[in-house]
């Protein structure tokens, strides 16, 4: 292991490497612009480009790139060398401002929801000062946001950045009115953490479905799967521990700040968290660490598998979005202090969230739907599709006493007791934790636990910053001028969560009582993305994104025909690959398989009048029924996949993938998947769920 704190950053034109390199009023003005998000002089930005140019090239850079985040979900990047020819024939190295702060990617090749036509190629990337440059593949990676010609934005940065203004500004707003005086900004901070799955690559590279489509398509259940509980915090072993320190290094290399590793609880299933850091610096991160630990994979001999359910009937893989509000000063406007009852500051910022998840669940849902993460929502895994929050029993207390006027004694501090004199006392914390809820309170932080472990997390917390912006302005207007401001501040507390308080739920969210009891409540339950998907073009919605300038009306309509065009081309690729498994594969494996076994009967029957072959003919009566089965349902998705030809509307194409593509897939599914389980394993023509599962050893 190398000197971690020499390790970390070393690849990263961060701080530190600023302000030795840059001079004096350059670092100063740079930092300005990160800070306060003051302008760039051009001046300015023609010397950070040289000194970044100089670093990179220590580094061993020819090239750079403008990274940047389009709405495919993934990074993109185009690489350009700095050598500069000169009269004698020779190259200079060079990298100007003017080249840091502007590139032009081709923007007709991305999507855009029509915003720009195929012809119309011009569009810009534009530096984002507020993340670090970095190094990657011999490339200075500048992180860049990303719009057309005319200016609509085509990424998932440039509206991230705009709510987490949104939010701090109205956020200062609201703690003038407290008193305080020294705030001048406030950030969103967050730290997800990552699920993902393991496998063997040799394996991984004889499965077409998880080659094409990152999940399985048909696979009948290993013998063991994650019944005895026994991976969860298991012993790491030995080839993932190895494969986990590589990756450790090279994210902190990088600056990620890669924290915490373990074994998830399906079989080959780990888990990686990251400590908090600011939410843009936490969006890139995160997407640099998807990629880093594919790479670091392929590197040990494996396959990382980041989709959210890759394998049918153990737990799918998601991403827990840690989300907080802090001061520039220090200050956690989550943490709820020694006396949260007193804490009207604090209490004010909880009920803005209760009220704004309320107000906006539809939002929440719509921010992680996607055709993977469907397969998980509400699988005994993962949350329900059903939108709600935890607080815990001590600060629902405190929030009912307030409500209903009553003296609150405040939490028992208990002291555990483990009954053994060795092991010394430890303090409980106030409330128990809730691993159902969509939406928790864990002591300082909210967990947003619906997130989908693919899933670029700028569009959660684009949705819950400027959520929680539009409620601040209104408890900023509602306060401004009033008489007696505590008064009045513990009114709003009062008001505000007695009417929102139908969100809170602390129990078990997984239970069937809960999915009546939401809807008794007047709750969402939008269980697939083309349900949810239309609520975000509702008028509420537009008006909440156009009024806080995160989005204008054409931009949100874009991405909802990017979103439903994304999941009808995913359940098109899928069924495909059905298709071709089926036809090329599955069926000629299980024919060869029936000709086997007649072979053997005939031979039984030729040796002697006493030999029965009764098993052979009892096995190939049941698999020439089930062959039989099993392609006319592959003809089933055949007809359906002709019809989609005559539908034109998006929303009515993703409603016919999700009511009737994808269930003719699942009933093809459970018949192949008996076929399996009825063939000599040496026939089929796929890696078994026991082979994939326990590859790694």
């Amino acid at each position: 292991m190398s000197n971690v704190p020499e390790l970390f950053g070393s690849l990263v034109f961060n701080e530190t490497t600023m302000k030795e390199r840059l001079p004096k009023q350059t670092y100063k003005a740079l930092q300005k612009t990160m800070k306060e998000g003051a302008p760039l002089d051009i001046n300015v930005a023609n010397i950070v480009a040289n000194t970044m140019k100089d670093w990179a090239i220590e580094h061993g850079c020819t090239h750079y790139t403008h990274w940047f985040q389009p709405m495919t979900g993934v990074t993109a990047e185009k690489h350009d060398s700095f050598i500069t020819p000169t009269d004698d024939g020779n190259v200079i190295m060079e990298f100007s401002g003017k080249e840091l702060i502007k590139g032009e990617p081709d923007a007709s090749s991305f999507p855009s929801g029509g915003l720009r036509a195929t012809f119309e190629a011009r569009g810009y990337t534009a530096w984002d000062p507020t993340s670090y440059a970095f190094i990657k593949d011999g490339s200075l990676c500048i992180p860049t946001v990303f719009c057309s010609y005319t200016g609509e934005v085509l990424d998932k940065k440039t509206p991230l950045l705009r709510s987490m203004e949104r939010i701090s500004v109205e956020a200062v707003r609201l703690l003038r009115l407290f008193g305080d005086t020294e705030t001048t900004r406030v950030n969103t901070t967050v730290g997800p953490e990552q699920e993902y799955f393991l496998i063997e690559k040799d394996i991984f590279d004889k499965r077409k479905d998880l080659t094409y489509t990152g999940r399985t398509l048909y696979g009948a259940r290993a013998p063991k799967g994650q019944e005895l509980d026994d991976h969860y915090f298991g012993k790491i072993k030995a080839r993932v521990s190895e494969y986990m320190k590589d990756l450790d290094e090279e994210l902190w290399k990088l600056g990620i700040y890669a924290k915490t590793k373990h074994n998830e609880v399906a079989p080959a299933q780990h888990e990686l968290a990251p400590i908090f850091t600011t939410t843009n610096l936490a969006t890139d991160h995160n997407q640099i660490m998807m990629e880093m630990m594919k790479r670091v994979a392929n590197r040990h001999g494996m396959e990382c598998l980041l989709h959210e359910k890759p394998f049918a009937g153990v737990n799918g893989s998601g991403k827990h979005n840690n989300w907080s509000i802090s001061t520039n000063t220090g200050r956690n406007l989550l943490e709820p202090g020694k006396n949260p009852y007193n804490n009207h500051e604090f209490l004010l910022f909880l009920v803005a969230v209760i009220k704004g998840v309320d107000e906006y669940q539809d939002l929440l849902r719509v921010s992680v739907a996607s055709a993977g993460n469907d397969h998980r929502l509400g699988a005994n895994e993962a949350p329900p599709a059903i939108m709600s929050m935890f607080l815990g029993d001590d600060l629902t207390a405190i929030l009912d006493s307030l409500v209903e006027g009553k003296e609150y004694d405040g939490a028992q501090s208990t002291k555990m007791d483990m009954g053994v004199e060795a092991i010394p006392e430890f303090k409980k914390d106030a409330t128990d934790r809730n691993r159902t809820s969509p939406f928790a309170f864990t002591g300082n932080k909210f967990e947003f636990r619906m997130l989908g472990s693919s899933v670029n997390i700028a569009c959660p917390n684009i949705m819950l910053n400027t959520i929680i912006a539009e409620q601040l302005a209104e408890f900023a207007d509602a306060l401004e001028g009033v008489e007696n401001f505590d008064e009045a501040v513990v009114e709003l507390i009062k008001k505000t969560y007695t009417e929102h308080k139908r969100i809170v739920f602390n129990g078990n969210n997984y239970s069937d009582e809960w999915v009546a009891e939401a809807e008794r409540r007047g709750l969402y339950n939008l269980r697939t993305l083309p349900e949810a998907l239309p609520h975000y073009i509702d008028e509420k919605n537009i008006e909440l994104f156009s009024k806080h300038k995160v989005y204008t009306p054409i931009e949100m309509h874009s991405r909802y025909e990017i979103l439903l065009e994304e999941y009808v081309k995913t359940l098109n690729i899928e069924a495909l690959t059905m298709l071709d498994m089926a036809k090329k594969d599955i069926i000629p494996a299980v024919s060869k398989y029936v000709k086997s076994l007649t072979d053997t009967a005939l031979a039984k029957k030729a040796l002697s009048a006493e030999i029965t072959a009764e098993v052979e003919v009892e096995l190939i009566n049941k698999l020439s029924k089930l062959q039989l089965c099993f392609s006319k349902r592959i003809d089933k998705i055949d007809a359906l996949l002709i019809k989609v030809s005559d539908i034109s509307d998006m929303q009515e194409l993703a409603n016919f993938y999700g009511g009737e593509v994808f269930p003719a897939m699942q009933e093809a599914r459970a018949v192949a998947d008996e076929m399996e389980m009825s063939m000599d394993a040496e026939f089929w023509p796929y890696p078994s769920y026991g082979q994939m599962l326990y590859s790694v050893k």
